[in-house]
């Protein structure tokens, strides 16, 4: 069976998408078969990200390893078992279709709680949350105290990440690999980004996850999304002198990979 990677958290903004696309492309060019479902139904922008993609390399004549992406499959409510959820059949349908061909299947969840979302988590053999360096969006994990250093308790993305374990377990499947990956750094170390670092340290530690460094905010990735590139593809375009920022962004996506630990996967670029 392909091992599936969820990308998810419940709030916008994080980065998912842009983490989403790059560990995707990266699986690729390292000679891995990845199928891709986005479950934002509205947005899309995983689905758009890799549609822009295509478009480009086939305007530049140009051939790079691209993952496979599926729109969730669309069922008749007639075809569906009594009492059985449609976006559960549409879900099952979308992982069946990708799972034979593929060594990694990878859902791309929505900022926000829904019933795709929770069943994907459950899926999840490795489950990657975006997290922006923020106390707004540590909010998302578990509440702390006013100064920023006490954990009063989880919160409700915790919680349901813990329900997605329980099903795991009662289905007598590996444990889910969780990892809280801060994302979107700024490069100045202040106050709130050693609060945030000590914070996410002792919840680690409290309901079981691991952590890792994503990416630093960087113009660069605003300016590959329409024409589907990753910071792995610029050399292939033509670009010769990589700056010191677009280096370091494609150093963090190598560190990314690493720390991820998927099976079978060695960093090779």
């Amino acid at each position: 069976m392909a091992h599936i990677i969820v990308v998810g958290n419940e709030k916008g903004g994080a980065g998912k998408s842009t983490v989403s696309m790059h560990v995707a492309t990266a699986l690729s060019r390292m000679g891995r078969r990845v199928g891709c479902l986005d479950l934002d139904l509205r947005q899309k922008t995983l689905g758009r990200y890799i549609t822009n993609r295509q478009t480009f390399l086939s305007a530049e004549g140009l051939e790079l390893p691209t993952p496979t992406y599926l729109d969730l499959p669309e069922l008749d409510q007639s075809t569906l078992a009594e009492g059985e959820n449609i976006y559960d059949a549409r879900l099952t349908a979308g992982v069946a279709a990708l799972d034979a061909d593929n060594d990694f299947v990878l859902i791309d969840c929505p900022g926000s709680h829904t019933r795709l979302s929770q069943v994907a988590h459950s899926l999840a053999d490795t489950l990657i949350t975006p997290l922006n360096d923020s106390f707004v969006d540590f909010d998302l994990l578990a509440r702390v105290d006013t100064e920023g250093t006490n954990i009063t308790g989880p919160s409700v993305y915790s919680e349901m990440v813990w329900a997605a374990r329980q099903l795991r377990a009662k289905a007598g499947l590996t444990p889910i690999d969780w990892i809280v990956v801060r994302n979107r750094m700024g490069g100045q170390n202040m106050v709130n980004k050693q609060k945030m670092e000590a914070a996410i340290g002792k919840l680690a530690k409290r309901i079981g996850f691991r952590t890792a460094t994503g990416f630093n905010e960087r113009v660069i990735f605003r300016e590959l999304f329409p024409r589907g590139l990753t910071l792995l593809d610029l050399r292939d375009i033509g670009v010769k002198g990589m700056n010191i920022s677009n280096v370091a962004a494609r150093n963090e996506l190598r560190e990314l990979i690493k720390a991820l630990d998927l099976p079978n996967v060695k960093v090779s670029f």
